[in-house]
């Protein structure tokens, strides 16, 4: 043990002899960041460097001692290194766990300032022996002020000058406490706690702040009274650089964002300049996706009608057997709208939810509660209203009306995916079960954390969950897929002086299995066919695709693929004021905004130019089974777009008006006529399945041609349909 400790000390007195305090790196050569297209072409340059020193008299106290709260609190009575801190973190770095700083602030300027950000064993302890040295030989006070000047605040902010510019357009002098609080909070992750950037991560960010606040109390920097009244200082809106006009700064953020969530890259790091990324977005199909949009909705909108200036659009385009994002529309301009449409979660899925429960079901093998197999001509009462019945056969409390309370009678679980019945879908999540509805769309590719789904209660059947667009193309990509999911991706590749950057690549795995997948497209397809999707005919390609009308028409979706591509789009109301949801009626001439009609065609528009010229392709059948029947002529396209899709609850309002009722999605429907949407057949019993899965279907007159023939996923035969009414509650 002697010994040891010998050799230890004799390895501590080396180092610090042996290593001299560097010069310092010259912040000003640092490079900018190259962005590429797929194919190589230039999409941005992006990274100049923003920084202005200032003396440290020019910091106000309660500044700098904000970050000291965040930072270190014992910086000006401990030693400049923390090895506890040190130890734990190379422990962590040697197990591959997630990486831990473990530094005081003199060890941090010690990386911005004299080495680099790389996270490895010899620059961290180059760090330490540095670091020793700089606090014999520099006063606490000009450590703090290089601290101040080389660290990165986030929005290019180099200092906090910078940052003080950057976040409240001001001089550093002219910050007030709770100012200064947020940007000594921002100094932990800034990507994560910029607020204006980030609005999902909002309570994170105040969480961080308050943190601050109150390490300066419990230190004696801040009077009780003083943090009582300092409230949250709203920062302006992050400066956009001009080479990221259009749709680029859209893409870039998308790619950057990739980057760090995977961690290939730090945010310091990044920030440092020097990269060459080449991105997944395909110049020719962004084209057309911008193409589309423009076609279908922007030259449409009127200045003189007010409606428009509330819409907003997102749409984003996968790969399904890879991941890649090829095509993405984030807004109307980068410039003038920072917030990307297409990576947003605030507004409701809506209908495009309902592929999941089915999935979910086939997947699990879910029975109602007579015991039948759930499958594509599983009977259900559609009338509105009807109220939802648990496992224990009591009522659940909840009984949401479809559109207008029409009632659709019994009808197949096929025709009520394709007009989006809502009281049918209601009690078939019920049959499945939340959790397992849960579980299959994160499965399938939404993150965990989205809002709404964090929790698997009753009404998430009818889309109460604010996936984005990008979120919602990953899953229906899965499916697409057969069932197999490719995480998305938005970076091919890295290089860093010609040496290639290691990115994390997630293999493939199976979310749900091929027959549940292909059973949800040949339904899904019955929707395109036959149902509220049918102006997604005009792509002229075999699709699968699903319509979704967010509460009060506040959203409008279509979410859909063909073989080659995923895509979804979304249309948005947005108070261009307040920023507040907003319904669409009256928008665009039109008296309302319904997924089946202007996200429908701007999906179809881009999917007609972004395959052009290449061979059309039909959805494969499973191995040994025709999954998909054989198809009869497809429906005219209606005027309107197609029939229009099952509407969530709406309630009379005291002067007569129809009104949402706050609690489930509310979406299009058709009008109760009594006779069936254009383009369809009246719902018949289909017949019953051939007896050998191998032979080849014929048409059932329900789906319109489509017939679904997978067996029940939990073995024995199918069922006879006329049979497979859902039992229902007395009175």
């Amino acid at each position: 043990m002697a010994a040891l400790v010998v050799a230890a000390g004799g390895v501590l007195v080396a180092g610090y002899l042996l290593v001299d305090i560097p010069r310092p790196r010259e912040a000003a050569a640092a490079q900018a960041n190259v962005w590429l297209y797929a194919d190589g072409s230039l999409l941005a340059r992006t990274g100049e460097v923003n920084r202005e020193n200032v003396s440290l008299e020019r910091v106000p106290e309660h500044v700098r001692m904000a970050v000291l709260s965040a930072e270190d609190r014992d910086f000006y009575t401990t030693s400049a290194i923390d090895p506890k801190g040190m130890a734990r973190a190379a422990w962590r770095m040697l197990r591959g766990e997630a990486r831990q700083s473990g530094s005081t602030i003199t060890q941090q300027y010690v990386k911005n300032y004299y080495l680099d950000q790389r996270q490895t064993l010899s620059r961290k302890g180059r760090e330490f022996f540095i670091a020793v040295k700089l606090d014999r030989e520099v006063s606490k006070d000009e450590i703090l002020a290089g601290y101040l000047n080389t660290s990165y605040f986030g929005r290019g902010a180099y200092g906090v000058q910078a940052a003080a510019r950057a976040y409240y357009d001001k001089d550093v002098e002219e910050l007030g406490i709770g100012e200064g609080a947020y940007l000594a909070a921002l100094l932990n992750a800034p990507s994560l706690y910029d607020v204006r950037v980030a609005p999902e991560r909002r309570d994170r960010a105040l969480a961080r702040w308050e943190y601050v606040l109150d390490g300066m109390v419990s230190r004696g920097w801040l009077s009780p009274s003083e943090r009582a009244a300092t409230t949250f200082p709203e920062p302006v809106e992050p400066p956009v650089p001009a080479g990221l006009s259009g749709q680029r700064g859209y893409l870039v953020e998308a790619a950057r964002a990739h980057l760090l969530d995977s961690g290939a890259l730090d945010e310091r790091r990044l920030a440092a300049g020097g990269f060459r990324i080449t991105t997944t977005f395909e110049p020719e199909k962004q084209e057309a996706l911008a193409r589309a949009v423009a076609e279908q909705l922007s030259e449409r909108l009127d200045p003189d009608r007010p409606q428009d200036a509330t819409l907003r659009t997102g749409a984003a385009s996968v790969e399904p057997g890879t991941g890649r994002v090829v095509a993405m529309y984030g807004g109307v301009d980068y410039t003038e709208q920072y917030l990307n449409n297409a990576t947003r979660r605030d507004y409701q899925a809506a209908s495009t939810f309902k592929p999941f429960v089915y999935a979910a079901a086939r997947e699990h093998g879910a029975v109602t509660r007579s015991g039948t197999p759930i499958g594509p001509y599983t009977q259900y009462d559609g009338t509105s209203g009807r109220p939802v019945v648990g496992r224990d056969g009591l009522h659940t409390g909840w009984a949401p009306a479809n559109e207008r309370h029409t009632d659709h009678g019994t009808l197949t679980v096929g025709r009520a995916m394709d007009l989006s019945v809502n009281s049918v879908f209601a009690q078939l999540g019920v049959d499945v079960g939340p959790e397992l509805v849960r579980e299959t769309a994160i499965a399938l590719g939404l993150p965990e954390e989205t809002p709404g789904l964090t929790e698997a209660g009753q009404s998430i059947s009818l889309g109460t969950a604010t996936p984005s667009a990008l979120d919602l193309a990953g899953a229906y990509a899965t499916l697409a897929a057969r069932g197999e999911r490719h995480p998305v991706v938005t970076v091919d590749s890295v290089t860093r002086d010609g040496s290639p950057v290691e990115l994390p690549r997630p293999r493939p795995e199976r979310a749900v299995s091929r027959a549940a997948a292909d059973s949800t497209t040949a339904i899904l397809r019955g929707v395109v066919e036959s149902g509220t999707g049918t102006a997604a005919l005009a792509a002229g390609r075999p699709a699968a695709g699903k319509t979704g009308t967010a509460e009060q028409d506040k959203a409008a979706w279509f979410a859909g693929y063909t073989p080659e591509l995923a895509m979804v789009v979304g249309v948005f109301g947005q108070d261009p004021v307040s920023g507040a949801q907003v319904p669409m009626y009256g928008a665009l001439g039109e008296e309302r905004i319904g997924g089946g009609g202007v996200p429908a065609r701007i999906w179809a528009r881009y999917t007609e130019l972004a395959l052009a010229g290449e061979p059309v392709r039909d959805f494969e059948p499973e191995t040994g089974r025709a999954d998909v029947g054989p198809r009869e002529s497809a429906p005219a396209v209606p005027a309107g777009g197609g029939p229009r899709e099952e509407e969530g609850p709406r309630e009379e309002t005291d002067d007569g008006a129809e009104a949402g009722d706050g609690e489930e999605p509310v979406e299009d429907a058709p009008e109760e006529t009594g006779e069936s949407p254009p383009g369809t057949v009246p719902a018949a019993p289909p017949a019953p399945a051939p007896a050998e899965p191998e032979e080849e279907p014929q048409p059932t007159p329900d789906r319109g041609g489509l017939a679904d023939l997978l067996p029940p996923l939990t073995g024995g035969e199918r069922a006879d349909p006329s049979s497979a009414v859902e039992e229902q509650p007395s009175g």
